[in-house]
């Protein structure tokens, strides 16, 4: 722990902890604010006595975080520790993410469109500097209020460097796993837009393809099979889309470059539009007195 790096100043000197939003892979999320700009912001606080294995992994996460600039990828404000704790502050992201909107009902296209060529342009950015994201799915895709749409939980984030251009490490979720992951046989960028044609289809149905197998029994599927396909019942431009992400030989996937110029997505709406989906949500909450936090499990902020 004493090696950690994080900024040694009080974070309650800046910050306020308010309620427990989400339960993260290393620790617990709480929503709070920035007491000298009034800001809201989402605070990872990780014990470093209980997470001593996983050091490296929260130091990667940071290192990663640190160095995302983007739009599209939710902001790092800082670290610090605090006793043994580790106090990781990131944008907060009220909308909730896309797992939250699904219990409320599968996507429209439309929505499925917006969603897809904001993440493509976060994939663009991230693929330009050299990273990979290696963990999209609904559960890690947030929405701000304006409808906004950031990627987040860089916790299993990939750096590819010029000189390592393949991966063989093997991490990430079996269902919204590309088959060269599983297969253990060297990876780069393409993995990521494999991952989001499965996304694309959890929004459009409910539940990443094989959903309803043990995640053992995927990992062998998924390479063996040929790659899931989105039922006729779903306009021509959307399933070519996801036919373009989901080709098994990563050579013959498009970049997320080359996505954004899809006809599905050129025909998306503004972001704003994503605020309907929060609405319904929230009216969906309301209806089942489910408080807006009792599983969400989900990362809430990195």
């Amino acid at each position: 722990m004493s090696n950690f790096q994080g900024q040694k100043a009080d974070p309650e000197r800046f910050y306020v902890k308010q309620e427990q939003i989400g339960r993260g892979s290393f620790g617990e999320v709480y929503k709070g604010y920035d007491i000298r700009t009034n800001m809201p912001v989402a605070i990872k606080i990780i014990d470093l006595e209980n997470a001593e294995d996983e050091i490296e992994d929260i130091q990667q996460e940071i290192s990663i975080l640190s160095q995302l600039d983007s739009p599209f990828v939710t902001k790092y404000h800082g670290s610090y520790i605090k006793g043994s704790n580790l106090w990781i502050v990131m944008e907060y992201c009220s909308g909730g993410s896309c797992a939250d909107l699904l219990k409320a009902g599968t996507f429209d296209e439309d929505f499925i469109a917006i969603v897809m060529r904001e993440l493509l342009r976060g994939l663009e950015y991230l693929h330009y500097e050299g990273k990979l994201h290696r963990d999209i799915k609904a559960a890690n895709i947030l929405l701000n209020s304006s409808g906004d749409v950031k990627l987040a939980d860089f916790g299993v984030s990939g750096q590819l460097t010029a000189t390592m251009t393949k991966k063989n490490t093997f991490v990430g979720t079996p269902f919204w796993m590309a088959p060269e992951v599983i297969r253990q046989s060297g990876y780069n960028h393409k993995a990521d837009i494999w991952s989001l044609g499965i996304t694309a289809i959890e929004l459009a149905t409910g539940s990443p393809p094989y959903s309803e197998l043990h995640p053992m029994k995927v990992l062998f599927l998924i390479p063996k099979n040929e790659p899931p396909t989105l039922p006729p019942t779903f306009s021509k431009n959307f399933r070519d889309f996801v036919g373009a992400c989901l080709q098994k030989n990563p050579a013959q996937r498009q970049s997320a470059r080359d996505l954004l110029k899809h006809r599905f997505i050129r025909q998306a709406k503004k972001s704003i539009y994503l605020t309907e989906l929060i609405e319904r949500y929230k009216d969906w909450q309301t209806r089942h007195g489910e408080d807006s936090d009792s599983e969400s499990e989900h990362k809430a902020n990195g």
